[in-house]
């Protein structure tokens, strides 16, 4: 995007400056448009909670945001040599976790080709004075993570035939659950910056946003939620190829105080999908969403500092 010669629009609230989750456009002064999308190839074998996983993903961008998602679009890519079940079954998945988020879907757009990718096109509203962004931390905050980690290894060890039937239960339903009951939650609150989970790992969001609002950030690791046995999983070589991308990546931005097992060092640069909000408030209404059962309280923002790395991990 920065080679790209975008004009300034005083109307665009957000748009590729920080790389936040979505793009917002307002319309009034009371209402501002939310537009993102997302798609990607199957990371599960069966083919509705495939669908289901995409369209939550999609949406949660629009979450993310601090808005509500109204209208989607399928995003469908898909081989003449496949099924038309199969995609059938896709499509209903996602068109299913759409109306779970109280939107409506309106159709979409197809191509044959050799790789199945599906995915969605997603328009939501947001006060433009409410909007959350990955810019807004502030030194004192606190950090809450409303999902757990571990989609991008367990998903490589399912592909692999390696994944444990309890671990894939435990990953589908954190994939396919929808981040609309955290961002209800904390609604009301005083959020200074929010981001959602995906493909850059835990460390290479919350990097973004530290970075964003040029401050730092300690983390817990022992406070950080993983789905069981995604530890283990890693230990056994079930490494995605993103999570090796984000550690080269990130390397020199983090601190391991003391030094982690490879494994564990590897769960936090792991590729999610359809993970969790990542919120930035004050300490007490911090403490208030993870008493309500939100999330878990996994770090506190700091003042930038010279001397010390964009992020320290406890």
């Amino acid at each position: 995007m920065a080679k790209l010669d975008l004009k300034p629009d005083a109307n665009l609230l957000v748009g590729a400056d920080t790389a936040d989750d979505a793009a917002v456009y307002k319309i009034t002064e009371k209402l501002a448009l939310i537009q993102t999308l997302d798609f990607f190839t199957p990371m599960l074998d069966d083919p509705y909670s495939f669908g289901q996983v995409a369209a939550a993903n999609a949406l949660s961008d629009v979450y993310a945001m601090g808005g509500r998602p109204i209208l989607a679009l399928n995003i469908v890519v898909y081989p003449r040599k496949l099924p038309l079940d199969i995609l059938a079954e896709i499509l209903q998945g996602g068109a299913d976790k759409v109306l779970e988020a109280g939107a409506r879907l309106a159709g979409g757009h197809s191509l044959a080709e050799d790789s199945p990718m599906y995915g969605l096109a997603v328009s939501g509203l947001v006060d433009p004075g409410c909007i959350w962004t990955n810019a807004g931390a502030r030194a004192g905050d606190c950090l809450v993570l409303t999902k757990p980690l571990g989609s991008g290894i367990l998903c490589t060890a399912i592909k692999g035939r390696r994944a444990k039937d309890q671990e894939i239960t435990a990953i589908t339903a954190v994939m396919t659950a929808l981040n609309a009951d955290a961002a209800r939650a904390a609604a009301d609150l005083s959020v200074h910056a929010c981001t959602d989970i995906t493909g850059f790992g835990f460390l290479g969001h919350l990097a973004e946003m530290m970075q964003a609002s040029k401050t730092r950030a300690e983390i817990q690791f022992g406070q950080i939620p993983l789905v069981n046995g995604v530890v283990e999983q890693a230990a056994g070589g079930m490494i995605p190829g993103g999570a090796l991308r984000n550690r080269d990546y990130l390397a020199c931005r983090v601190d391991f105080v003391p030094p982690l097992s490879e494994a564990q060092a590897l769960v936090l640069f792991d590729p999610q999908t359809s993970g969790g909000l990542l919120f930035s408030l004050p300490e007490k209404e911090a403490r208030s969403l993870v008493d309500k059962g939100v999330g878990w309280l996994v770090g506190r923002v700091l003042p930038p500092d010279k001397g010390e790395k964009l992020l320290t991990v406890l």
